[in-house]
């Protein structure tokens, strides 16, 4: 075997990112809650960076210094380096923050009063925090301290009852229930503690599956009692495909029968537990908002006005210039002003290209605007970028997550863009639009005998519209409108 060494020149691209842009995208990006929260964290953690809430905090413009100036700063590349992934940039800044955190300590104490004067304001707000909400469990838990029952059954009952799922359904069988719980129980107590707590409010917890749940729900009272049970019982796949005559010809149910136990079976809950679960309900805050001024032209507004304003503390630029600051420390300083100062040009950036692309975007949605959603007309990304002269991943990153208010309500800002189709008479359609159309195809149909995907096509190209059976499919789904045959009424 022969070893030799050799030189060779190999040509490779790799991508280079500057902190500062990287910076800038990711500032872009976020909504304005969000931004929130990034201003409020880098306030935290860079002591340079503060609220401009009086002429104290702003630097001294005519003022310059030889220890500090923006340009003279390295502004360094960021090389994605796999091989050793920059461990010698982030020791040195590790050490340098752990240096300032001791000088910060050595020379910042917090006094006894004021320590204890945030325990006392902690201490109130945990006093007017909401108390927890009853769970399931809890509701189960009480309500079976009042039954009567043997004290093995009532703790089989308990761990039965900390065991159901949000919707109140008891996942395990019953040899799973056996196996956890241990101590040598038998299923046939396990049986007997699941059929106490099946006995429980709401009607229909405890069951091991959706038939199980309705069932436990019909009682003797219950309107076409021994109808209903038949068909949850036997006949429950058949109903939600809306196959009457076949539960008809199986039954001998009339009809009319069928579709009153159909109405019942949707009366009933499906998901007794539910009510017990917290939702949380998004809330959405817009970032701008649309005015018609007296001219009826529409302004665009950023609301930013919870934003705070950040400048460089004054206090940092004079430490700078204090010859008897260490030079490990005035190096830190330079950073933070540097990292302080690249988030402060970030947000104003942020904003001018949001508003930017929100105006072009209302200004190809004017009609939308002017007669509503219905009037929305295809717009891609690309346009947009072509207008405000950005590369189209920016108009990406300025529209995501970004809500607008309108004349016609709110809408996230994604809203305005779609393709779309060409009809007859060569205009351009939104896809939104087709889907409204098609709602008015179906909502105006013979219910008894309704349209196939096909017929619904041949009533597109009546009016002009060149639509695929798979599109007409594909949206009908996504409008969750069944079949024709599970729209069909008897």
């Amino acid at each position: 075997m022969r070893l030799d060494t050799s030189q060779h020149m190999r040509q490779e691209m790799r991508m280079k990112l500057a902190p500062r842009m990287i910076q800038s995208m990711e500032i872009l990006q976020l909504p304005i809650m969000a931004l929130q929260e990034r201003i409020n964290q880098e306030l935290e953690e860079n002591v340079t960076l503060v609220e401009r809430e009086s002429d104290q905090d702003l630097p001294e413009p005519t003022e310059t210094t030889d220890e500090f100036d923006a340009q003279q700063i390295e502004e360094r590349e960021l090389v994605v380096d796999e091989q050793n992934n920059n461990v010698e940039d982030y020791e040195r800044l590790e050490a340098m923050d752990q240096d300032w955190s001791d000088h910060f300590r050595a020379n910042h104490r917090v006094s006894r009063g004021a320590m204890d004067e945030e325990g006392d304001r902690k201490h109130d707000a945990m006093q007017n925090m909401a108390s927890r909400p009853e769970t399931l469990q809890d509701y189960l838990a009480h309500q079976l301290s009042f039954i009567d029952c043997p004290a093995d059954v009532r703790e089989l009952a308990t761990f039965i009852i900390y065991n159901l799922d949000n919707t109140g359904l008891l996942k395990a069988s019953l040899e799973e229930i056996v196996r956890d719980f241990g101590n040598g129980v038998t299923p046939e107590k396990v049986a007997e503690a699941l059929a106490v707590v099946q006995r429980l409010d709401p009607p229909g917890v405890g069951a091991r599956d959706i038939r199980e749940c309705l069932l436990l729900q019909i009682t003797p009272e219950t309107p076409n009692a021994e109808v209903l049970r038949t068909l949850v019982a036997n006949h429950l796949e058949d109903a939600g495909k809306n196959r009457i005559p076949v539960i008809q010809k199986k039954t001998g149910f009339t009809i009319e029968q069928i579709k009153e136990a159909i109405e019942g079976v949707k009366s009933l809950n499906f998901r007794p537990g539910a009510t017990f679960t917290s939702e949380t309900i998004p809330y959405v805050v817009p970032d701008l908002v649309i005015e018609e001024d007296e001219d009826g032209e529409y302004q665009v507004r950023l609301i930013d006005d919870h934003v705070p304003s950040l400048n460089i503390s004054r206090r940092y630029h004079q430490m700078l210039r204090d010859r008897s600051t260490p030079p490990e420390t005035r190096e830190w300083i330079q950073r933070k002003i540097q990292a302080a100062r690249w988030l402060i040009e970030s947000i104003e950036q942020r904003r001018n290209t949001i508003l930017k692309v929100a105006r072009a975007i209302i200004e190809h949605q004017r009609e939308f605007l002017d007669n509503g959603p219905e009037f929305i007309q295809p717009l891609k990304m690309q346009e947009i970028a072509d207008r405000v002269h950005v590369h189209v991943t920016t108009v990406s990153r300025a529209v995501d997550d970004k809500w607008i208010q309108t004349p016609r309500g709110i809408f996230p800002l994604k809203r305005f863009f779609g393709g779309g189709t060409k009809t007859d008479s060569g205009e351009e359609v939104a896809w939104e639009i087709v889907q409204q159309k098609l709602k008015e195809i179906i909502d105006h149909e013979d219910k008894a005998n309704p349209l196939s995907d096909d017929e619904i096509v041949e009533k597109f190209a009546a009016g002009g519209y060149h639509i695929a059976r798979r599109t007409v499919t594909k949206y009908r789904k996504k409008m969750s409108i069944p079949s024709s045959r599970e729209r069909k009424q008897f």
